[in-house]
């Protein structure tokens, strides 16, 4: 079994920037989705960012234009970009991995993003 690891998160002021990391314990190249959802406190989970094999890219309407994701299966690993940080931006951030748009079978432990205004 696959287990996928983030890092990354911390804390930064808002109108700054981070570049979370999940990197898989193994060869990410079979997967089909990986993506990124985040959960603040009292909130439900909610997807960020998730990319098919490399395109076909859907970002949530809250991080367009400021949060970028992309993957590079050389290193088993899928960045989250995320510029223009806002403290609404604020929560534990989770990588997840699937067979498809529709399903999320792997997820890791989660990093804490925090950003204060």
């Amino acid at each position: 079994q696959v287990r996928l690891v983030e890092s990354g998160g911390g804390l930064v002021q808002a109108g700054g920037s981070l570049r979370l990391t999940c990197t898989a314990s193994g060869n990410i190249s079979s997967i089909n989705v990986m993506g990124w959802n985040r959960q603040a406190p009292g909130e439900q989970r909610e997807l960020v960012a998730r990319q098919y094999r490399g395109y076909n890219t859907l970002y949530a309407d809250s991080v367009k234009g400021r949060f970028t994701i992309s993957r590079d299966n050389s290193q088993n690993s899928i960045y989250l970009q995320m510029d223009s940080l806002k403290p609404e931006d604020t929560a534990i951030y989770f990588c997840a991995a699937g067979p498809d748009v529709f399903t999320w079978d792997l997820w890791g432990q989660g990093t804490q993003v925090t950003v204060s205004s």
